[in-house]
């Protein structure tokens, strides 16, 4: 028995991984304005990272991919919350959150 269904192979996991990342990126280049668009994206892009590792680690019968994956997600977490109070000190500083306006912050 494989750890993926039969109708759904690994090449069907591996093409929704790539959308999302080719998604995250785009979302990056595309959008430099907004902060939290780009942190969005910078998820979407770990979320690919991830669903290709389980995927791999399924088709292989092997668990250290869904160890890693189980890092990815802590890093991750950390990201998010770390990125998150910046932008909220930052918005209480400037009042704006333009990622343009990022480089004048001093610490």
């Amino acid at each position: 028995m494989t750890g993926l269904p039969s109708a759904i192979g690994l090449p069907h996991y591996l093409v929704v991984a790539a959308m999302l990342f080719t998604i995250g990126v785009f979302g990056i280049f595309v959008n430099r304005r907004n902060i939290i668009i780009v942190l969005m994206a910078i998820e979407l892009i770990l979320l690919a990272v991830n669903i290709n590792l389980v995927a791999f680690s399924s088709y292989l019968h092997e668990v250290t991919g869904q160890i890693f994956a189980m890092f990815v997600l802590t890093v991750a977490a950390a990201e998010a919350a770390v990125g998150l109070a910046i932008l909220v000190t930052f918005f209480r500083n400037k009042g704006d959150i333009a990622v343009d306006q990022a480089n004048v912050m001093k610490g």
